[in-house]
């Protein structure tokens, strides 16, 4: 029998459900292809933008891939103001710093061109900018930014967090330590501009770590409790996707093929859990990033399989299910042995791709703490398969230090 904090924790989860069937899931338009981003310069063009923030980071800037897409603007008489600041897990700081450029130029609309830091950044100042009587830290949580942001293309130039098609926009406080989401579909872009060749030659550590975040995306929304048929079928076409591309992308850089069915894996993976949630994989993972500064792909690739293992048969039909879809074949035939054979194909795709075992960060006198926040992201929101406390938490936390 359940306890009444599980009986707590689902009902909250049941309303939730009846609630978001009411908001507007509209998804964004797609630019798909070799060569996207030209579209999208055009697209700008005919809606009579005449003055743009563009927000990107300075990695992408020293290797200028912004470059194309600026001078596409240009020759349309296109007014760019560059903010380039955004480091990863993006500060409130850095959220402020683009919504003052984008009030002080008189931008019209917003591009945003980067990793899931950048998008998350531009997401928080349009809500800024939407809102300029409510802080960042105010906007935390479920449906507190209200009112239409401002136009938002987002371009990925990796293909993990889906934060492209996602409500959410994940911000750092690093006074706090602390991770937390704002989530509002209000959030979400109107345009998605997938170019594979953006991610071509993206070093194999992010391609890794991305690629498995994006698994993870796919993997918790589908086994978590909230699913409708649009959301199940994105996330089996993401691990479709991801199982028979990844190590390609990983070994073969320039692989264009590879890159592009990863983008649209990570697109897939960010359709499912925006409407059916992620779990505790992320809940760990953005306390980790917020104590440590553990890149947050990385956290969730080492974290899924340990978490798979907790959950045991309250997730063993879904993940054989998940199994089918990836394609393994002659991995067992009850619903325990494909589910086990699932999670110990993460943990081979983890090791061929150099991804450790353990989170080295995690320090025996901040598990509390970690444990604490950890499971105030998840409970009672996350509609997980199996309702966890904070001592099962720190359980975990000890299997993930090693």
């Amino acid at each position: 029998m359940p306890s009444a904090y599980e009986a707590y924790c689902r009902s909250y989860q049941s309303i939730m459900r009846l609630a978001v069937q009411f908001l507007d899931w509209t998804e964004p338009t797609v630019l798909n292809g070799k060569g996207a981003i030209a579209d999208l310069a055009d697209l700008i063009q005919k809606k009579g933008y005449k003055k743009i923030l563009f927000v990107t980071d300075e990695g992408l800037q020293k290797l200028h891939l912004p470059d194309t897409l600026l001078e596409l603007l240009k020759e349309r008489n296109i007014e760019v103001f560059v903010y380039d600041k955004v480091k990863p897990n993006p500060s409130i700081a850095s959220i402020e710093e683009a919504r003052t450029m984008y009030a002080d130029n008189g931008c019209e609309a917003i591009i945003a061109m980067g990793g899931g830091s950048v998008m998350d950044c531009a997401k928080a100042a349009g809500a800024r900018i939407a809102c300029p009587n409510k802080s960042v830290a105010q906007m935390r949580g479920e449906l507190k930014v209200g009112r239409k942001i401002p136009m938002l293309f987002a371009i990925p130039t990796t293909a993990g967090t889906g934060s492209e098609t996602t409500i959410a926009a994940v911000v750092s406080n690093p006074e706090t330590h602390e991770k937390f989401s704002i989530n509002d579909p209000h959030l979400r872009p109107k345009y998605a501009v997938l170019d594979p060749e953006l991610t071509v030659g993206l070093p194999g550590k992010i391609t890794s770590t991305t690629g498995m975040d994006a698994l993870t995306h796919a993997v918790e929304a589908y086994i978590g409790q909230s699913n409708t048929k649009d959301t199940e079928r994105a996330a089996k076409d993401a691990v479709r996707l991801i199982f028979s591309n990844l190590e390609t992308a990983y070994n073969e850089p320039q692989n264009l093929q590879a890159r592009s069915n990863m983008l649209l894996a990570s697109y897939y993976a960010g359709l499912a859990f925006t409407r059916a949630y992620v779990g505790y994989c992320h809940a760990i993972a953005h306390a980790l990033g917020g104590m440590y500064g553990v890149p947050h792909g990385l956290a969730n690739a080492v974290i899924l399989p340990v978490m798979l293992d907790w959950f045991k048969e309250s997730a063993w039909h879904r993940l054989a299910e998940l199994a089918d879809a990836a394609g393994m074949r002659d991995c067992g035939i009850s619903d325990e042995e494909k589910a086990r054979a699932f999670i110990e194909e993460i943990r081979r795709m983890n090791r061929n791709m150099q991804i450790p075992s353990t989170i080295k960060e995690i320090q025996d006198e901040d598990m509390d703490l970690i444990a604490e926040r950890a499971m105030h992201e998840g409970n009672p929101l996350y509609p997980v398969p199996k309702i966890m406390n904070k001592e099962e938490c720190k359980d975990v936390l000890k299997i993930l230090k090693g």
